[in-house]
């Protein structure tokens, strides 16, 4: 346990279903059920969990914004389109930096990240 790590989002969601079968599909994220019946995830790494919740207003104008390291970002950005999402920034409005942003299936505005290659 590192001191100041995130370990744990709660993401808006108004099909809790929707978004967890996007999340999975897409990034590879672990879905499961808390005993308490709430569906919660696992990142690919294993190293942030969190849950979907379905009374809480999405995040649909950036003000914290959460990126998701990715190894693509155009590969990432075609697999989320694939999924239903929508693409609400390009990629190449923050270069240098390889980003872009999506909408998910809870109307939230997430970001994907691709670290820049070696120079």
């Amino acid at each position: 346990m590192a001191h100041g790590k995130i370990c744990y989002l709660e993401i808006p969601a108004s099909d809790v279903q929707a978004s967890a079968e996007f999340y999975a599909q897409v990034f590879g994220w672990k879905i499961r059920r808390r005993s308490g019946g709430a569906t919660a995830f696992d990142d690919a790494t294993g190293q942030v969990s969190g849950s979907f919740v379905p009374a809480r207003s999405p995040s649909g104008a950036p003000g914290l914004l959460v990126y998701i390291m990715v190894d693509d970002v155009n590969a990432a950005v075609a697999a989320v389109v694939v999924a239903g999402a929508a693409i609400v920034q390009p990629v190449g409005i923050d270069a240098p930096e390889l980003t872009a942003r999506f909408r998910d299936p809870g109307c939230n505005v997430i970001g994907l990240y691709q670290e820049p290659p070696p120079r």
